[in-house]
């Protein structure tokens, strides 16, 4: 008997159980993102038009990526809803994309030892990345008004609405070029194109950074057709007029080479204390003289080791978003265990993550950080120190210690998934696939035990399979037995158990 057969029996178009990764689970992206969530749901998600952070502690399996994509579907809902008051999201979970640069940055005894780099971590350099995030994706939306969203593209969904950017006063545009200048990282186009663009974009231009370059292009001429006149004139000679060139070089663009020297300074100091983004002085210095010193001297850049510049930083681009009709950001942090260095190591997870639970940033205004974050951290943050605990004040951050599930509720989410496969006008159950010695009871704790989704679609699949290899089409059975599924129960939980 075919799986097929035995579905179409239990008026299902097709099989609700076949996947086990919600980025791939079709079924969730197209019926269930809306309408079936864990019970820690509310708790989580919070209130959009008020950012706060949640911090959720879940197995394998156990559906924080579904959340995940819930949490983006919620956002773009609530964006649609209320444009005025819209949230601008940032994932930040391509932790790859960081470490590397800031390996290279640390001495040579370091790179290669994955605790050495992991320990470096800082607050600031995970708000460098949190910057870059941001920076980079409002200025993919503003040079391309199509642009297909974070939000958006998680859920396959449609392209966000274009940026007003006519509402940003001069500050502002300064704010955004200079953001775009340091931590601007699209892998698509080179930054020193990106920033030129965003400058026409802007229509961001000042006069007054072109005064040392007329400056000293006039004085030159100047001075060259001066001395011509005394050689010519024989009032100097060719060795005095020869002499006189490097004064007469040195005046002439002593202004510029001052303001130069400046900004390459300034470009040293970013590139050694932003770690974790590739970016050269030769790169930056270019972009920083396009900016009046009026305009930049006196403003934050991260020239040092600390987290205040960041936060200065921070504050600007949550103004240019509100301007923008942001009045909201929220990060969302998955995927702590994939990193190359992190190898899916409690230990190292441990020092990526920890350096974030600041209660200063987790608590900034307008700012929620959603962090889902593995079981296995849960036990570390128990035994922390007392100092750690005033620092990250966990009893105010919407902690999820334990993302579990109940048999009921993998029970109705198992229906939920049978409902959007089943042929119009039916709704199975998963009590339909046994017989009367199964009893709803025995299902819903049998899948208490698996305690995951994962696990629970996982079992369901293999024993359909298990049980359609035991009877030919000619001779059908579409009842699975209690003998069935309490040794396939057994099995899978021994195999279970095995790799864990």
């Amino acid at each position: 008997m075919t799986e097929q057969e035995f579905l179409e029996h239990h008026r299902l178009a097709r099989n609700p159980f076949v996947d086990e990764d919600a980025q791939t689970d079709t079924v969730f992206r197209d019926f269930c993102i809306s309408g079936t969530f864990h019970p820690s749901w509310s708790k989580v998600v919070g209130d959009s038009k008020q950012p706060a952070t949640a911090i959720v502690f879940g197995a394998k399996g156990s559906g924080k990526t579904a959340m995940r994509l819930q949490l983006i579907h919620q956002i773009a809902k609530h964006n649609s809803e209320d444009p005025d008051r819209k949230v601008f999201l940032v994932c930040y979970d391509d932790f790859n994309a960081y470490l590397g640069p800031l390996e290279e940055h640390l001495p040579r005894r370091a790179r290669g030892n994955p605790d050495r780099v992991l320990g470096s971590l800082r607050l600031w350099d995970h708000m460098d990345a949190i910057l870059s995030e941001a920076v980079t994706q409002l200025v993919d939306r503003i040079l391309q008004p199509n642009h297909a969203t974070t939000v958006t593209t998680a859920i396959g969904g449609a392209t966000d609405t274009p940026i007003p950017i006519d509402r940003l006063d001069r500050g502002q545009r300064r704010d955004l070029m200079l953001l775009t200048a340091i931590y601007d990282h699209s892998k698509a186009s080179n930054v020193r194109d990106r920033f030129g663009a965003l400058q026409r974009r802007l229509k961001f231009r000042s006069l007054a950074t072109w005064g040392p370059l007329v400056f000293g292009g006039l004085l030159s001429i100047l001075a060259a057709w001066v001395l011509f006149y005394l050689f010519k004139s024989e009032t100097l000679s060719l060795l005095t007029c020869l002499y006189w060139v490097p004064a007469a070089i040195a005046a002439a663009w002593g202004w510029y080479a001052l303001r130069w020297w400046g900004r390459h300074r300034l470009a040293q100091k970013i590139r050694r204390n932003v770690r974790v983004l590739e970016r050269e002085s030769s790169q930056l210095r270019p972009m920083l003289l396009e900016f009046n010193p009026k305009e930049i001297d006196e403003q934050p850049s991260p020239t040092a080791q600390r987290s205040d510049d960041r936060y200065a930083l921070l504050e600007k681009l949550q103004l240019i978003l509100r301007t923008l009709g942001y009045p909201g950001l929220i990060v969302i942090i998955d995927r702590v265990d994939e990193p190359d260095l992190v190898n899916g190591q409690a230990d190292r997870m441990k020092q990526l993550v920890w350096p974030l639970m600041d209660n200063k940033l987790l608590k900034h205004e307008s700012f929620g950080v959603k962090m889902l974050l593995p079981s296995e951290l849960q036990p570390y943050a128990d035994r922390e120190t007392r100092e750690f605990h005033e620092r990250a004040r966990l009893d105010k951050q919407n902690v999820v210690a334990s993302f579990d599930w109940t048999g009921e509720a993998l029970y109705d989410l198992l229906a939920s998934r049978m409902k959007a496969c089943a042929t119009p006008g039916t709704t199975p159950s998963p009590k339909s696939f046994f017989g009367a010695d199964v009893s709803e009871a025995r299902l819903i704790a049998a899948l208490q035990s698996l305690k995951t989704p994962r696990n629970a679609f996982r079992y369901l699949y293999q024993l359909i399979a298990e049980h359609c290899k035991r009877y030919r089409s000619e001779a059908p059975n579409f009842v699975i037995s209690s003998e069935l599924f309490e040794s396939n129960l057994a099995l899978y939980q021994s195999e279970d158990r095995r790799k864990s």
